[in-house]
């Protein structure tokens, strides 16, 4: 195995270490993320200015306007020169329109591009070929605006066009962890970028730039403020900050909402209670419907944390999570408004069973039996896995387990669980994974992207959430490399079926060049260094073995808090026989919870995955492998494999450094060597641990914990960021 991996580092040192690069670029600080627009060279810049050579927009509306700006931005920083408008045509031009607001003929489009889809085709009109963009609506016009930008800045050929694009979710959201004092929870790129103090009056230019980028990738909602929210959100005067920002966003299609907290009605309605059937109580949330409305008439509608991790909801007063929805519901619905309702429940007291006992098993225990319940506008957000973001989960039970509900996926992008900011981990695997994972619900083929698509059940409400990772970081997102999963995110909202290397390469050739000696280290980095993180952390299926409160760092030995499933050693279970949380008919019955195909699978460890071993099962130290390894030596080299991989990824970076400027350079290389850093002390402690349970020694050439258990122990972090 070591000799393997030596071999492996080896070659790819090589390889990397002998490239031509390119010059060195130009300084950057970041904020420009994807849409930087980088003066084109070569044949690039001579296709481009042939086929950019004047911009006529038939559609005045805002969004229309909003495409020119940004066409006339784009070519002029990738031609060196301005892109005029006209009003004739001539060959080369740029042609955007909607059949309604056109005055001259086009040629036909295609018909299902729907609300927010686009063409874009070189086409020739009145004898000139010309590049022309249609869509329905002036929104779709927009969106094809940054694709053809997109288009040519990774240098495709724009002489012969002809695409559509259509979203396949309805509803693509960011989440803003983002609490009213300016904090961020579980954010690690500075501040909230809402400035709720100086909102209404000062809208801050950076809104816009952060409405182009989330347009540029499909995002068409962003629910403002914390799932734990404070009622003070609802208020006259946060409705009119709220509206502030909805007229910066509503030209580039982007509706906002807001997380609505329970006890509303009560700490801010004077209520006596915020039961969901009680008159009074409905009536209360319908008239905060109608003043919202009033104020923001595409106010997009409500995400609710209830009954979670000590937020009211519901069964406060013995109702359902169905009975909370649908009184929100009625409230949005004359209105056109929509209610998502976390089923990330997570809530006090301890299961009834202690041998059935799991953490897991709480969303579904909840939300299957009120499948069909819920109203026509409710969504149910579900978490990509049934335990909280961590490096590799499982796809979540209720995925194909509520065919009469829509269900919507909820990602993190902000890195919780994943290195929080300083790690490169690249978040477009994981989402792959997940959405390609197969449910087995209608058969093989039932995967999770067809659920939340609607697919299978034949649902018209869809959507994708992801928690935001955005801040006042002159970057937006704490490191270059973490707006990658911003901009992966939004790929995958737009087509779930999305390749996460397709994503990966395009955009790096955004970010930083499109030149295939550069870009080609950037991804292959990219794509390994999510898989390397879940080897340093949390292998073979473990996890939650983070430390407490904060997240931050391995702390796997804990087990004296409040409640079991607190602890990370709730999680691993690791005992002198072995290690895993067993969820067997056996053990907790979690594998109940899939469909039967999937449950069989999971019922014998012949059949489980190698990478959930110890997430289904309760797996001896000795157990053999199909490398024919032991369980104990495989997690070892597991840790080693990760920390390496790092390694490895230093050894690119510094490579490309002729090629990237300096501040990013800089930025990342030091990231880059305390994610190497952390992960070694990640490996260290957890063998120290996992050592002192198992009793087995190291493999051969494995070297020993540079410390000894004691001293990870010991460490504190009390001023960890990003609680909030």
């Amino acid at each position: 195995m070591l000799a393997r991996l030596c071999c492996w580092l080896l070659t790819l040192f090589a390889m990397f270490t002998s490239l031509a690069l390119a010059p060195a670029a130009r300084a950057e600080d970041g904020y420009q993320a994807w849409l930087r627009y980088a003066h084109l060279q070569g044949t690039a810049l001579q296709d481009a200015s042939a086929h950019a050579t004047a911009l006529i927009v038939m559609d005045k509306g805002p969004s229309a306007k909003a495409a020119q700006a940004e066409l006339q931005r784009g070519f002029a920083g990738m031609m060196g020169k301005p892109l005029p408008l006209a009003t004739a045509l001539r060959d080369g031009a740029i042609v955007l329109a909607t059949p309604g607001a056109s005055p001259r003929p086009l040629p036909a489009s295609p018909a299902d591009l729907g609300d927010e889809g686009y063409a874009i085709r070189t086409v020739t009109m009145a004898g000139k070929t010309v590049t022309l963009i249609t869509a329905n609506h002036e929104i779709g016009l927009l969106y094809g605006a940054f694709d053809l930008l997109r288009l040519a800045a990774t240098g495709a050929d724009l002489a012969h066009l002809d695409q559509r694009s259509t979203p396949k979710l309805k509803l693509r959201l960011l989440n803003h962890w983002d609490n009213l004092d300016g904090t961020v929870e579980r954010g690690y790129a500075g501040f909230s970028i809402w400035d709720w103090w100086h909102l209404p009056d000062w809208k801050d230019p950076r809104y816009s730039d952060y409405a182009r980028l989330n347009a540029s990738i499909g995002i068409n909602g962003t629910v403002l403020n914390n799932v734990n929210a404070k009622a003070d959100s609802l208020t006259a005067p946060y409705i009119a900050k709220a509206a502030a920002l909805a007229s910066v966003l509503r030209p580039y299609g982007i509706k906002v909402y807001l997380s609505a907290k329970w006890s509303a009605p009560i700490e801010i309605g004077h209520l006596k209670d915020a039961d969901p059937l009680d008159p009074q109580v409905a009536a209360w949330w319908a008239a905060k419907a109608n003043e919202i409305y009033a104020a923001i008439p595409d106010f997009g509608g409500f995400l609710v944390k209830a009954n979670s991790e000590g937020q009211p909801g519901p069964q406060d007063y013995h109702r359902t999570h169905a009975d909370g929805a649908n009184m929100l519901a009625a409230a949005l619905k004359p209105h056109g408004g929509v209610v998502i309702w976390r089923a990330f429940v997570y809530a006090a007291g301890a299961q009834k069973d202690p041998r059935l006992d799991d953490r897991a098993k709480q969303a579904y225990d909840d939300f299957k039996p009120l499948d069909g319940q819920f109203a026509d506008n409710v969504m149910v957000q579900v978490k990509n896995g049934a335990i909280d973001f961590q490096p590799r989960e499982p796809f979540h039970p209720l995925f194909g387990a509520m065919p009469k509900t829509p269900l919507m996926m909820e990602f993190q992008i902000t890195k919780e669980y994943l290195g929080q900011s300083t790690h490169l981990t690249y978040l477009g695997p994981l989402f792959e994974e997940t959405l390609r994972s197969d449910t087995m619900v209608n058969g093989p083929g039932s995967t999770v992207a067809k659920v939340i698509e609607g697919k299978l059940d034949n649902h018209k409400l869809t959507g994708m959430a992801g928690i935001a990772n955005i801040g006042t970081d002159r970057n937006w997102s704490g490191s270059t490399f973490n707006q990658a999963d911003w901009y992966a995110y939004g790929r995958f909202a737009w087509n779930p079926e999305s390749s996460a290397q397709t994503v990966a390469r395009e955009w790096a050739d955004q970010t930083f060049t499109t030149d295939p000696r550069v870009v080609a280290p950037i991804v292959s980095m990219m794509m390994g260094s999510r898989e390397a993180a879940v080897d340093y952390m949390t292998p073979l299926g473990l996890a939650h073995l983070m430390g407490t409160g904060h997240h931050y760092g391995p702390a796997p030995w804990v087990s004296d808090l409040g409640r079991p499933e607190w602890n990370p050693a709730y999680y691993h279970k690791a005992d002198a026989q072995g290690i895993g949380f067993d969820r067997t008919m056996s053990g907790s019955e979690a594998i109940a919870q899939y469909a039967p195909p999937v449950a069989k699978a999971l019922s014998s460890l012949a059949t489980t995955p190698e990478r959930e071993w110890l997430w289904f099962h309760h797996v001896g130290w000795d157990q053999k492998m199909a490398s024919g390894e032991t369980l104990w030596d495989a997690m070892v080299h597991h840790y080693d494999h990760g920390v390496a991989y790092v390694a490895a990824m230093q050894t690119t970076w510094n490579s490309l450094r002729p090629s990237i400027d300096q501040q990013r350079f800089d930025q990342t290389q030091t990231y880059l060597a305390i994610q190497h850093r952390e992960a070694q002390w990640w490996r260290d402690a957890s063998i120290a641990y996992f050592q002192s349970i198992s009793k087995r020694p190291l493999p051969a050439g494995s070297a020993a914990p540079e410390h000894r258990l004691d001293w990870y122990k010991a460490l504190t972090f009390p001023y960890a960021p990003g609680r909030g």
